[in-house]
């Protein structure tokens, strides 16, 4: 029989990750792997089982590619029409390294 997590019964943990010396995607794929509990042995997929993560030294990843800096565009947009703003990630991460 399938045990089943109830909200109540969850444990979360704080989990601090150090991002100094480690490609970008790769952490980021811990990152959201430990967000939504999928390394907990009672994981259950309608429920947030999953803990708090805090990342140190984000503007010392490392990222791949030669001219990724200059060519990959990162898009956010505010919901009404014409509000899609483009930001380089080159000055994105001289800008704001957290985010």
């Amino acid at each position: 029989m399938t045990k089943i997590t109830k909200p109540n019964e969850v444990e979360r943990e704080w989990i601090v990750l150090d991002a100094a010396g480690k490609r970008f995607g790769r952490l980021l794929t811990e990152v959201a792997t430990l967000l939504r509990g999928k390394h907990k042995p009672n994981f259950t997929p309608n429920v947030d089982c999953g803990d708090y993560v805090i990342i140190i030294n984000a503007s010392k990843a490392e990222f791949t590619g030669n001219n990724k800096a200059e060519q990959k565009l990162y898009h956010r947009h505010s919901g009404y029409f014409g509000s899609t703003k483009s930001e380089k990630f080159g000055e994105l991460l001289a800008g704001k390294p957290e985010k």
